[in-house]
């Protein structure tokens, strides 16, 4: 399976999740940039979560309908073509990090699928409805993944 190069210019992988993208800052979604996206390529889905979450994985942004040509979106914009979801505040679209204050620092994974057909989530879907609609029928994906503690 190919994979998609998925980064952004506000933090590299691996590194500190810079405030502003957080709850306890402006809460705007981070820019992203894609590229490698395969042929016969339907939609993309996009995905944030927090694996370190006391309660379990937290989803933290959804987006599904994501435009296949598209190559990235801007700070605080929707990828063109998307619908975003709600996430695990109940909220439609970004859900900064905001994790247990002295919990050591965690991980926020941003996912990108390519997928040959349309998903068929509902609004309500979690982190694990995700991965149980489209781990078995991607055609590829990319990750990279961010720190944040507060």
């Amino acid at each position: 399976m190919a994979g998609i190069e998925l980064k952004s210019s506000a933090f590299n992988d691996g590194a500190l999740i810079p405030r502003r993208y957080s709850k306890d800052g402006e809460d705007v979604s981070p820019d992203l940039s894609w590229s490698g996206v395969p042929d016969g390529t339907s939609e993309l889905l996009l995905l944030c979560e927090d694996p370190d979450a006391p309660s379990g994985t937290f989803m933290h942004w959804l987006v599904t309908g994501i435009d296949p040509a598209s190559d990235g979106v801007e700070a605080g914009q929707t990828p063109r073509g998307g619908k975003e979801r709600l996430n695990g505040f109940g909220d439609r679209g970004w859900g900064g990090p905001r994790p247990p204050a002295g919990d050591k620092a965690h991980r926020y994974f941003f996912r990108i699928y390519a997928l040959p057909e349309p998903t068929a989530l509902g609004d309500n879907a979690s982190a694990d409805d995700v991965h149980a609609a489209v781990d078995d029928r991607q055609l590829a994906s990319g990750t990279f993944f961010g720190l944040y503690q507060r």
